[in-house]
C-alpha cells in the first residue's frame, strides 16, 4: 500500500534492529512489552508505522513504513531515545547499570525487494525472552 501525501506517493520500508548496549540480554516479555509500546507511541507521534515489531533477549526487529521527509537516523534516535528513558522510568535496569539502554549501532535496510508477508512472518517467529520479567538482573 502506498502513503499518498499531498506532493508525494511513496512505499519506503526498512527493516530495523536495535541492539542492547553490550548485546546484555535485558529483554524479559514485559519489558519488550513496554519497548513495543513506545515504538508505536513514538511511530504515531512522528507520522510513520510500525508494521510489525517482536525480539529477542538483547535485541529488536522492526519493520517500519515510513514517510520520505523523515529519515531513517531520526526514526531510530527517536525510537531509541524514548524507549530508553521510559524504560528507566518504568524502573527496569539497564546493561551494566548504564544510563543507555542501546547500543549507539543499529541495522537498517531497505526491503523493497522481500515480499513484505515475508518479512513479517520473519519478525513474528523471532525468539521471545523466555523470562517473565519479575527476577531482577
Amino acid at each position: 500500500m502506498y502513503r499518498r501525501e499531498r506532493h508525494s506517493v511513496t512505499d519506503l520500508k526498512i527493516h530495523l534492529v536495535c541492539i542492547a548496549k553490550y548485546r546484555e540480554e535485558v529483554f524479559s516479555l514485559q519489558e519488550l512489552k513496554l519497548i513495543e509500546e513506545v515504538f508505536h507511541h513514538v511511530a504515531k507521534q512522528m507520522d510513520f508505522q510500525i508494521l510489525e515489531i517482536n525480539g529477542e533477549d538483547e535485541h529488536v526487529h522492526a519493520l517500519i513504513e515510513y514517510p520520505p521527509k523523515l529519515s531513517v537516523s531520526k526514526i531510530v534516535n527517536a525510537l531509541k531515545g524514548v524507549s530508553s528513558r521510559r524504560y528507566g522510568q518504568a524502573g527496569f535496569k539497564k546493561p551494566y547499570g548504564k544510563t543507555a539502554l542501546w547500543s549507539p549501532s543499529y541495522f537498517a535496510v531497505s526491503v523493497g525487494g522481500a515480499p513484505i508477508e515475508t518479512l513479517i512472518e520473519y519478525i513474528k517467529k523471532q525468539s521471545r525472552p523466555r523470562r517473565t520479567g519479575l527476577v531482577s538482573h
